[in-house]
């Protein structure tokens, strides 16, 4: 990829950046600003060289989600930052215009307009109009066909920006373990994860799967999994992948039953996964598990995680958080990614103790996987 340092000249030079601007937001105010600080280097290597930054984004609902709340909080993190309540059109061109050098202007979520997702090459066009030059420096969205990944490099020269540049060298790290190593897949939907899951078992000793996943790999194994979440349809080959003697699946559960008032810890029970009743839940993994997940990561030398252990939203945490410490206080080198594995250390306050954590769930699976994205191939090498 060409690289956004590979740029001679910058000064009063309209730069169109794609960012990773999809960040937690409560009652109109950032709640994490993980993705927005990884952003920094390149808007300042921007900046300090005097271009006009356009920066453009989206944020995950399209009808009410402002990225005005983004900008805000930009703005306590860098000096020159404005936003623009228009991402294409009269009002859009006419802010850039008015943007000094050295000056950020935020304009509004790109999902407001459906010709981003509908890779329009119209919306494409209004959009790249707005730049000379166009850097892709959101690797968290660089596998959707979406108008600002691939569309938009077509039309302008295009670079990786400092974070891309830093997510595919520690992702192809990555795919390339030391061994004894260790990968764990938790989160939700098989069928999205198979392809992460199979390259994952080829170059690692032992793959780890937790969350709703392990619910489809355990039934696929002859388990008994009560009413807990599982795809739809045929498992054959699921049942297929999961043969293999290097995956591991949970040994106990936390699990509560179906007509519980409430998904929470309080109503829950632990038991082996041979155990599980017709009326219960797994919620997540239980202690038994989580044991023989701590010893392994004290004597991996890689490990790569991405997802959480069980139900995160409903407050069944204990496994993805103890599994963050064990982690967190193991030699091993340590790539962790996805939105639940990011609240987990952050809540606990680990972030320096990872080697590499990831801004993309999604896209770091994806990559994992195959080694590239379609955003990544996108830009000119």
């Amino acid at each position: 990829m060409r690289s956004v340092r590979a740029i001679s000249t910058l000064e009063n030079i309209p730069v169109l950046v794609r960012g990773a601007l999809n960040v937690p937001i409560e009652k109109g105010t950032v709640t994490n600003e993980y993705r927005l600080r990884r952003a920094l280097a390149t808007l300042r290597h921007l900046t300090e060289r005097h271009a006009r930054v356009i920066l453009v984004g989206h944020f995950d609902n399209p009808n009410t989600g402002t990225l005005a709340p983004v900008a805000a909080a930009l703005a306590r993190l860098l000096p020159h930052v404005s936003f623009c309540p228009e991402s294409i059109g009269p009002r859009a061109r006419d802010a850039v215009r008015g943007l000094a050098p050295g000056h950020i202007l935020v304009l509004e979520n790109l999902r407001r307009h459906e010709g981003e997702m509908a890779n329009s090459p119209a919306f494409a066009r209004d959009l790249a109009e707005l730049g000379d030059l166009f850097v892709q420096d959101s690797f968290d969205t660089c596998h959707r066909f979406h108008a600002s990944i691939v569309c938009v490099p077509k039309l302008l020269p295009s670079y990786a920006g400092i974070l891309l540049e830093e997510e595919v060298r520690e992702l192809s790290r990555a795919r390339k373990p030391k061994s004894p190593s260790l990968a764990i897949i938790g989160g939700a939907k098989f069928a999205t994860k198979e392809p992460v899951l199979k390259a994952l078992l080829a170059a690692y000793d032992r793959l780890f799967i937790g969350g709703a996943l392990a619910n489809d790999a355990l039934k696929a194994r002859g388990y008994a999994v009560g009413t807990s979440r599982v795809s739809e349809g045929d498992l054959s080959h699921v049942k297929e992948l999961v043969a293999d003697k290097r995956i591991w699946l949970p040994r106990d559960a936390i699990v509560i039953k179906a007509n519980a008032p409430e998904l929470t810890p309080n109503n829950a029970r632990t038991t082996p996964v041979e155990a599980v009743r017709e009326n219960e839940i797994i919620l997540d993994v239980g202690p038994e598990t989580i044991a023989q997940l701590v010893s392994h990561t004290s004597s991996a030398k890689t490990i790569v995680w991405n997802g959480p252990l069980g139900n995160y939203e409903n407050g069944f945490s204990a496994a993805t958080d103890a599994l963050a410490e064990a982690i967190a206080t193991s030699s091993a080198h340590s790539v962790l990614g996805g939105g639940d594995t990011i609240a987990a250390i952050d809540k606990l306050c680990l972030f320096s103790k990872f080697s590499f954590v990831s801004t993309g769930g999604g896209a770091m699976l994806d990559f994992l996987a195959h080694g590239t994205l379609p955003g990544i191939d996108a830009l000119p090498s």
